[in-house]
This record gives C-alpha cells, sequence and structure tokens, in this order.
C-alpha cells in the first residue's frame, strides 16, 4: 500500500495537465501555439461560456496551413489530432459576432494533453486485465520513456547549436581575415598612389 501511495505522489509530480483560461473579447482572435514532436497524441477539452447571438470557432493548423481539427459554433465537447511530423502547431479561437449586435466578452477554458497524458491508461488496464499497480508501473515505464526521448532531442538540439555556432564562429574569422587583407591592400594602394602623385607635383623626390 505504502509503494502505491509512493507512485500515486511520483505521478502527481510527473503528470501535468496545461489549463488555460482567458477573455475571449467580441470580434476577435486568441491563437496558442506548442512545438510537438512526430506521432504525438494531442487531445483537448474547451468551454465556452453562453452570450446570446454570438459564436465561437476553433481551428487547429500546423505550421503550413494544414488544418487538423475545426468545429464552429462551440460550446463545450473534446477534439483530438495526432502529429505526422515535428512542427509547430496551433490552435484558434474566433469569435463572431453580428454587425448589429453589441458584443459580449466570454470566457474560455481550454484544457490540453498529449504524449503520455493523453493516453486512457483506465482502459488499457482493463483490456490487459492489469491490476492497479499494474496500471501506475506501466505510466512510469511510458513516463520514463517519454523523458529519455525527451533528452535525447535535447542532446540532438545542442549538439546541433554547437555544430551551428562553430560553423558561424568559423565563417566570422575567415570574414574577419579577408576583411583586413581589403584593408591593407587598400592602404598600401593608396600609399603608392599618393606617393606617385606627390612625385608627379615635385612635391617629394
Amino acid at each position: 500500500m505504502d509503494v502505491f501511495n509512493s507512485l500515486s505522489l511520483v505521478l502527481t509530480f510527473l503528470v501535468s495537465v496545461n489549463c488555460i483560461m482567458w477573455t475571449q473579447e467580441p470580434n476577435s482572435q486568441k491563437c496558442l501555439k506548442e512545438e510537438l514532436q512526430q506521432n504525438v497524441l494531442v487531445l483537448g477539452e474547451y468551454e465556452v461560456s453562453e452570450a446570446p447571438g454570438q459564436k465561437i470557432d476553433y481551428v487547429v493548423r500546423d505550421s503550413k496551413g494544414h488544418i487538423l481539427s475545426q468545429h464552429e459554433d462551440i460550446s463545450k465537447g473534446k477534439f483530438s489530432f495526432s502529429t505526422e511530423t515535428y512542427d509547430n502547431f496551433e490552435i484558434c479561437f474566433i469569435s463572431r459576432v453580428p454587425q448589429t449586435q453589441r458584443g459580449l466578452a466570454q470566457e474560455v477554458s481550454l484544457i490540453i494533453k498529449h504524449g503520455v497524458e493523453a493516453k486512457n491508461y483506465e482502459t488499457i488496464g482493463e483490456a490487459a486485465k492489469l491490476k492497479p499497480i499494474e496500471v501506475e508501473l506501466k505510466i512510469l515505464e511510458d513516463l520514463s520513456e517519454a523523458i529519455v526521448k525527451d533528452f535525447s532531442i535535447m542532446r540532438k538540439r545542442e549538439e546541433e547549436m554547437r555544430d551551428t555556432n562553430e560553423s558561424t564562429n568559423s565563417k566570422v574569422l575567415y570574414f574577419s581575415i579577408f576583411s583586413m587583407a581589403c584593408l591593407l591592400g587598400l592602404a598600401t594602394w593608396q600609399v603608392l598612389y599618393l606617393r606617385r602623385y606627390f612625385k608627379a607635383k615635385k612635391l617629394i623626390e
């Protein structure tokens, strides 16, 4: 029982849910962006306060403008999509109010889950006939794999940034050397030109 409580405590810190609330002004658009890896399941749950005659739509797009999910005149519901490539994704909520009506601000709440957070482990446990402690261990296993994957991605990005910095430093060094050579060549040409000019004017011998 103590082991189960310890696992639950660990999961409380490791499994987080992104919950956002804001006030949507009439005829406005609010977009939330997030960077996601390839093959990641994303689940969203939203709720919009009522306002007579007003409508709010949502749309999920990638950086290329491809629509992954959308719905018009929402009030309360859920959506889901899976990422095919590593990309930046945005979720936009658009308020629409008739021109003949004075708009009112609406409260919008959004809960986003992705990766391990988005999996339904209760269904997985029932299908595999797992005990509660085994389900908790399965969650910890998936979380560990996700953390290792994140560290691997971070290390790869650090290597790419280091290579970019080294390449940039080399280019800056070569450009500096080239600039100094050009300045020295120009200075030498100016000295020789002025010397010939002064000699032609018989100002110097």
